[in-house]
């Protein structure tokens, strides 16, 4: 089973699922697609509008790995539903932090 991440040299890049337009802004775990790669799946209540969303996203990630906003932005996958997101920063830190939010696997 693949990781949702891949390590750089200087920071992580984290691959999500999300979920816009939900009720409540959450990571909700990972899950693994057909083709066998994982992602974070992630629901923000922000509409995908005028990248209103992925600021959620982004927001909503930089609080939860507990690093500043200026450290995470969508690097792909901007106008999809499964995105990547570089997270600037001590990559083994980072990791270790995602494995921790997402439970360990």
């Amino acid at each position: 089973m693949s990781q949702p991440f891949r390590l750089r040299e200087d920071g992580v890049d984290l691959f999500v699922r999300l979920t816009p337009k939900a009720g409540l802004d959450r990571i909700d775990g990972v899950e693994t697609a057909d083709d066998g790669r994982s992602h974070v799946k992630a629901r923000v209540r922000a509409i995908p509008e005028n990248g209103a969303a992925n600021a959620a996203l982004e927001r909503l990630l930089a609080k939860a790995l507990g690093v500043p906003g200026s450290a995470v932005s969508v690097v792909a996958g901007g106008t999809s539903r499964l995105k990547t997101l570089r997270v600037v920063g001590d990559a083994p830190e980072l990791a270790a932090r995602v494995e921790a939010l997402v439970g360990g696997r």
